[in-house]
């Protein structure tokens, strides 16, 4: 079975706006391949233009990642794909000889210190949480309101575990907790 023209050319342009194509343009070849082989079966099957191009631009992207992660240029990370030709900046200052121009930096995240402001903001919010959480207790007290919310969120137990603790039903519990918090937002509004 073969492709005919269109489809080779539609894949083709799929495969060279992929932003995995720059500066891997030697394994065109392969992502080529690649891409025909795993759309064969079902590009005959579409009819529609957008949806096969919609298909054979995940097909194409995913042939791209298997050919650059097989060929030793693209690793797993936890940010995703990284390119394995990375150069660490304290391999840069160990080593002048290096061609700067494929260096890359990255830069760690910064943890940036709550403002003066913004800790006020904090401290009033909790605030206005607090004194919701006794209105509402005082208002309702046979629903143990508090004492969930002591429960839950400070003591850090399950709604299980909370609800074996006050003889209730876990789903109780979870429709108390729930008004609770609609209850808490509406004193915010």
């Amino acid at each position: 079975m073969e492709l005919a023209q269109d489809k080779i050319d539609l894949i083709e342009k799929i495969i060279k706006n992929d932003r995995k194509f720059a500066n891997n343009e030697d394994l065109y070849d392969d992502f080529f391949n690649e891409t025909c082989k795993r759309s064969l079966v079902i590009v005959k099957t579409i009819t529609s233009d957008a949806t096969l191009e919609a298909y054979l631009r995940k097909i194409a992207t995913t042939s791209i990642l298997n050919v650059l992660k097989d060929s030793g240029r693209l690793r797993r990370s936890r940010s995703g794909f990284t390119p394995t030709r990375e150069v660490s900046l304290e391999t840069v200052s160990q080593s002048p000889a290096l061609d700067y121009s494929d260096v890359k930096i990255v830069y760690d995240e910064v943890e940036i210190a709550n403002t003066p402001e913004d800790l006020m903001l904090q401290k009033e919010v909790v605030h206005r949480v607090i004194s919701a959480l006794k209105k509402i207790d005082e208002e309702e007290p046979d629903k143990q309101f508090l004492t969930i919310y002591k429960l839950r969120y400070e003591n850090g137990m399950t709604q299980k575990e909370i609800a074996n603790e006050l003889n209730l039903s876990q789903s109780e519990i979870s429709k108390r907790l729930f008004k609770l918090m609609e209850k808490v937002k509406q004193f915010f509004n």
